[in-house]
């Protein structure tokens, strides 16, 4: 657990370095939100094998949010 949030603390510095932190965490928020949609929509679809289009896709929305989205679907996507 401690190695896991260590990873996670310098991931974060690392990638807020060349930005204003507000930025990075309001990319990072939103990108969360982005896989959480398409969570959501993949519960309601409900459709079998369709979870790799689902996390595909919120993957990519959050990804186009910045360094900030691209950190937290990495992030989330590590706990899958």
């Amino acid at each position: 657990m401690k190695l896991l949030t260590g990873l996670v603390f310098c991931s974060l510095v690392l990638g807020v370095s060349s930005r204003s932190w507000f930025s990075f965490l309001g990319e990072a928020y939103d990108g969360a939100r982005d896989m959480w949609r398409a969570y959501s929509d993949m519960r309601e679809a409900n459709y079998i094998n369709s979870d790799k289009y689902f996390h595909a896709r919120g993957n990519y929305d959050a990804a186009q949010r910045g360094p900030g989205g691209a950190w937290a679907a990495e992030v989330i996507r590590e706990d899958d």
